[in-house]
């Protein structure tokens, strides 16, 4: 499935001065999807405090983040491209893509969008700007940081069920010494990045396509 789009918000309220935060998790790893969340806070709500880039949270306290992000902001979204995508489009694109898919999932057109990054997606609906280490800087691009590695890391554990012998569940399919171990007696699995320099070189070493 290339897609996955999660949607919760309170239709009643006025879009209008509302941003949206738009962060990504995984275009560094060798296997599983590229994620991306897009997030509008309630400015006039409660404070969630401890939201910040979530490299620097650690799993128990961007889970307990996530939770609460949910459950107070107004709107949020998840979109990501699967490693099919990734692999025709390159990282880059497929990264922006989850981004397009993050806010579409919305559910509601932002007066603004403010993007992790230098890189913008080509088709948003509103008005959008890049934050270079945004999800330091602003509270609506950390939370959506933390949604998207909190479901992203879901996905690779449930990946990791599935194809247990690369150990997803603990390295979330970043080049570890472990991971490049495993690719290296199990060959890649049917979600790693061929387009990936460790794959390929898996692959060329076994005459794989």
């Amino acid at each position: 499935m290339s897609f996955t789009g999660v949607v919760l918000g309170l239709i009643a309220i006025s879009t209008a001065g509302l941003l949206a935060g738009v962060d990504e998790a995984g275009r560094g790893p060798l296997a599983g999807p590229v994620v991306a969340a897009a997030v509008i806070l309630d400015p006039d709500g409660p404070r969630i405090n401890g939201i910040r880039d979530s490299k620097l949270l650690t799993a128990d306290q961007r889970e307990s983040l996530a939770a609460r992000i949910r459950e107070r902001a107004l709107y949020w979204g998840v979109g990501r491209a699967d490693h099919e995508e990734i692999d025709r489009l390159n990282i880059l694109e497929a990264t922006l893509l989850a981004m397009e898919r993050a806010v579409a999932a919305l559910g509601c057109v932002p007066e603004r969008v403010l993007v992790d990054g230098n890189r913008l997606p080509r088709h948003l609906p509103c008005a959008a700007e890049c934050i270079i280490g945004g999800d330091a800087r602003v509270r609506a691009i950390g939370a959506a940081s933390i949604i998207a590695k909190t479901v992203r890391d879901a996905e690779m554990c449930a990946l990791d069920a599935q194809y247990p012998q690369w150990g997803f569940s603990i390295h979330k399919g970043y080049s570890t010494p472990a991971h490049l171990a495993a690719l290296a007696e199990h060959g890649p699995s049917p979600v790693h990045r061929r387009s990936f320099a460790p794959v390929q070189r898996c692959l060329d070493l076994v005459g794989m396509p």
